[in-house]
């Protein structure tokens, strides 16, 4: 499944792209994240809670980043399994100056399997730009506080 869309960051570029490497402002604002350890440069071992429907479990797997062009792009590669199934997902975020901020453009694909495969593309599909969308909303709520 692809997943492409765009966020405006109300910071500059350079903050933009610091906030988005940080490791504990990532932990505190993905949503059901439990935990997010550094195992190796770039590699980070994650604890991921999710709900999809009626289908709740933990995943437990690694983000790594790749493909570093700092302030302007990288890459986020994630990767978990748990009792409800697996996913996989590799995205390229762009990062492009605006007057008010920075634009944050991302295209990827995610692929699931398991149970939570069952519950259909288009729940996967709006979960996920939920989650998104949750993740941009509360990152600046707590990089401008």
């Amino acid at each position: 499944m692809k997943i492409s869309g765009s966020y405006l960051m109300p910071f500059p570029q350079e903050r933009t792209y610091s906030l988005l490497q940080d490791p504990e402002m990532l932990a505190q604002c993905m949503p059901g994240c439990e935990q997010l350890v550094k195992i190796a440069d770039d590699i980070y071992q994650m604890k991921l809670k999710m709900a999809l429907a009626a289908i709740s479990g933990q995943f437990d797997g690694k983000i790594s980043i790749a493909d570093r062009i700092p302030p302007a792009s990288f890459r986020l590669i994630v990767e978990g399994t748990g009792k409800i199934g697996f996913m996989k997902g590799n995205g390229l975020l762009n990062l492009s100056p605006r007057d008010n901020g920075t634009d944050v453009i991302y295209d990827g694909d995610v692929q699931v399997g398991g149970t939570m495969a069952a519950v259909g593309q288009r729940l996967i599909d709006t979960t996920a730009r939920m989650m998104i969308k949750r993740f941009f909303d509360k990152l600046c709520e707590i990089a401008k506080g």
